[in-house]
């Protein structure tokens, strides 16, 4: 008999963080409303420099305990990997690096109740509403699992046959049996839809709405159409992820999910989906507008409703981060040594990246950020810096940009650039162009800084804690 691994459980790690971390987790005993209370809340703590996990288990409509704004601080993430803020692309990039098969197991929390036919409602699911512009009530957290309809489903998670894919997609109900969803990143699971369409039939698919923050993490990897992500979750995890089957077209889904909703995504279908309130800060209309048509809904006995806020917060912009900025800091590394750090600033979205590095030479820096703004489409602007400015703080780089930089000799433009279609001063087809500011010192720089001296630095700091 298969024992389950508690590592894996989301309930177990929101018991544990909540025990050994009080003061990160909030708890709200009031009743909130399903209309825009938990958005707002989650904006409001990041207003006052706040981003502890929020529980809320007085949601009014939906009967369960909503979890939410788990991935608002880097510290928290780090601390899955059980390192700090500096060693966070390290540890994810050396751990996805152990990518192991998933591990099928017969059952699991997740297919405790399963609701076929007319029982299969999207109400079994509860979802909020994050903005007062968006369409409805949304599904933010929801993860799609394909896999290759030319392969066997059930083996291989390398390249070849049958493997899978896991990608975020915006979801609101739009019948009692149907999601529209957007498939706007036009990524591997758009490849698998047109490809199911030359097969001339329908894209099973799962998706999952609620799991543990490796697995959450693992399903937001940039890795090519042979990769499966469920093969890094096992590496994130440092064990095998524990899978079971979908009742009806069998795709693996992680055994202790909270919900799984399973059906299938036709080529041909649309439905009106969006405005939804994106990473960019602003209302999104653009979207593919397609339709998930459920077949099942599987869920656990105490389910928990796991919630990403959404916009241009600090979780929306981390979960999906992370891993990009992972593989990047590791990429630079690799290819110019002389980069000290990586940042992408929440102010910049998806859009900005700062980047230090040690310049020995002219040009260095250009060729730094030509690398940056090719090796990521999402990319419209890279700052680099000196190494010896912090690159986590905006006064910091701006500070450099001030003092530093020439725009006549320092900034560079390419255009004509694929981008992301949610950006909203780009194309319709997402086309944008991107620009490099070089705010390092560069050779010839005259400029002497200003100096304390440790004498006057200490006493400083004995009057201030005298004074307190």
């Amino acid at each position: 008999m298969t024992t389950l691994s508690e590592r894996q459980d989301l309930h177990v790690w929101l018991a544990e963080h909540t025990a050994r971390s009080p003061g990160d987790v909030l708890v709200v005993d009031d009743e909130l409303s399903a209309e825009e209370d938990v958005t707002a809340l989650a904006f409001a703590l990041a207003a006052r420099g706040r981003d502890e996990m929020v529980r809320c288990p007085k949601v009014a409509g939906l009967g369960v305990e909503l979890v939410t704004n788990v991935f608002a601080s880097r510290a928290r993430i780090a601390s899955l990997f059980g390192t700090d803020q500096a060693g966070l692309h390290a540890a994810y990039q050396e751990r996805s690096r152990r990518a192991c098969e998933p591990e099928a197991v017969p059952d699991g929390p997740v297919l405790a109740e399963v609701l076929t036919g007319a029982d299969a409602d999207l109400a079994a699911v509860p979802m909020i509403r994050h903005f007062a512009s968006d369409l409805g009530r949304y599904i933010t957290s929801g993860i799609v699992v394909a896999e290759d309809p030319d392969g066997d489903a059930g083996t291989g998670t390398g390249a070849g046959a049958g493997a899978g894919n896991l990608s975020y997609h915006r979801a609101t109900p739009h019948a009692p049996h149907e999601l529209a969803l957007s498939l706007h990143s036009r990524g591997d699971l758009w490849r698998l839809l047109n490809r199911a369409r030359d097969l001339g039939r329908p894209l099973p698919v799962a998706m999952v709405v609620g799991g543990h923050p490796l697995f959450m993490l693992a399903a937001s990897a940039r890795v090519g159409p042979g990769v499966d992500e469920r093969a890094i979750a096992g590496g994130l995890f440092g064990e095998p992820l524990q899978v079971v089957r979908t009742p009806r077209h069998g795709i693996r889904v992680p055994a202790t999910a909270e919900y799984v909703i399973e059906g299938v995504i036709d080529p041909g279908d649309r439905a009106p989906e969006g405005p939804f309130g994106e990473f960019s800060g602003y209302s999104s209309h653009r979207s593919t507008n397609n339709v998930l048509r459920v077949e099942t809904i599987c869920r656990r006995r105490d389910p928990v409703l796991l919630d990403v806020v959404a916009g241009n917060s600090a979780e929306h912009l981390n979960l999906a981060r992370i891993p990009r900025e992972s593989e990047m800091a590791e990429q630079l590394a690799a290819r110019f040594p002389d980069v000290t750090a990586l940042h992408y600033p929440n102010s910049g979205t998806h859009f900005h990246a700062y980047v230090a590095l040690r310049q020995r030479r002219p040009g260095q820096a250009r060729q730094v950020m030509l690398g940056l703004l090719g090796w990521d489409p999402y990319l419209k602007t890279v700052v680099a810096v000196d190494d010896d400015v912090d690159v986590t703080d905006d006064a910091a780089v701006l500070w450099a940009l001030a003092a530093h930089f020439q725009p006549h000799a320092d900034l560079f433009v390419v255009d004509g650039l694929p981008g992301s279609p949610l950006d909203p001063s780009s194309g319709t087809d997402g086309t944008t162009s991107r620009m490099g500011l070089d705010a390092t010192r560069g050779p010839g720089f005259d400029g002497e800084p200003i100096e304390l001296s440790a004498r006057a630095r200490d006493r400083a700091a004995r009057l201030l804690a005298k004074g307190a």
